[in-house]
């Protein structure tokens, strides 16, 4: 009896330090599971304040009915036989999805004087899944504003592809967009931490990111110099994607699989950063 007694606290000892492999099928349903679980979480914020959405929508309404239409009569911007309107209408959705996701990581400073950032550090999640589902939630307000602008489109005339794979496919461009910006802003609040310092970094970025891409104008007409930065620029692409996707008759600049293939690997690669100094907000 003593024997057993004496042997019992080695034995417990051995399968702490030997746990049996984890499945990697099981790992990744539970990161995925804890992923969403943070998705669902950042998206009710949604209940309590609706009106967000649709205040947001604003600017892009404006880019469209003015903007737009001015534009669309002066016919000075080669479209590629589109007219001036529908050339413009997703750029101006991923214009608008920028501008909600570039700013959403002022939420995770508030979370940090709230004691809320504390908390999911605190938990068993890894900091790769916090990160993506923050970025998913993010996501929830671009496609929010997908609807709007696809609504507000189709009343100004636009010629939008209705068929189910390519409404899929623009779903998809959105998501990945709001994806990309919004841990790109997380980034930058974990590295600035202050509000005021967070801010003005957004503001600075947002409107180069517009006016160097192929949203309100094409490429091709952009001097040499801008050429460069346009084709460094995320949000070329997921113009590009959206605008071959949205339209009838879009024609795809660089071809769907380089738009989805840079979104995808330029966002798992913020991801990932974005895992690693996600601790620092908190410090």
């Amino acid at each position: 009896m003593r024997l057993r007694e004496r042997d019992a606290p080695r034995a417990v000892s051995v399968n702490l330090a030997l746990p049996r492999p984890a499945n990697p099928v099981a790992a990744v349903v539970q990161f995925v599971s804890k992923t969403l679980v943070i998705a669902e979480l950042e998206a009710r914020k949604l209940r309590h304040d609706p009106t967000d959405l649709i205040t947001r929508a604003v600017q892009p309404a404006l880019w469209l009915l003015v903007f737009g239409e001015v534009f669309t009569q002066t016919r000075a911007i080669p479209t590629g036989g589109l007219p001036y309107l529908d050339f413009m209408a997703p750029g101006i959705l991923a214009q608008s999805v920028l501008f909600i996701a570039i700013f959403y990581g002022i939420a995770i400073i508030w979370e940090r004087d709230l004691g809320i950032v504390h908390k999911l550090l605190a938990s068993p999640t890894p900091r790769t899944a916090l990160v993506l589902g923050k970025a998913l939630s993010a996501s929830v307000r671009g496609v929010s504003q997908m609807v709007i602008i696809y609504a507000l489109a189709f009343l100004l005339g636009v010629q939008i592809d209705w068929n189910p794979l390519a409404l899929v496919g623009a779903f998809a461009t959105v998501i990945l967009g709001a994806a990309f910006f919004s841990t790109l802003s997380l980034i930058i609040a974990a590295l600035v931490k202050t509000r005021e310092r967070f801010l003005g970094i957004g503001q600075v970025l947002t409107m180069p990111l517009f006016f160097a891409s192929n949203a309100i104008y094409p490429v091709a007409i952009m001097p040499a110099w801008l050429q460069v930065i346009a084709h460094v620029n995320p949000l070329t692409y997921e113009v590009d994607a959206l605008r071959t996707l949205m339209l009838n008759g879009g024609v795809s600049a660089f071809g769907l699989a380089l738009d989805f293939g840079i979104l995808l690997a330029a966002t798992a690669l913020l991801v990932i950063i974005g895992g690693q100094l996600y601790p620092r907000v908190a410090t």
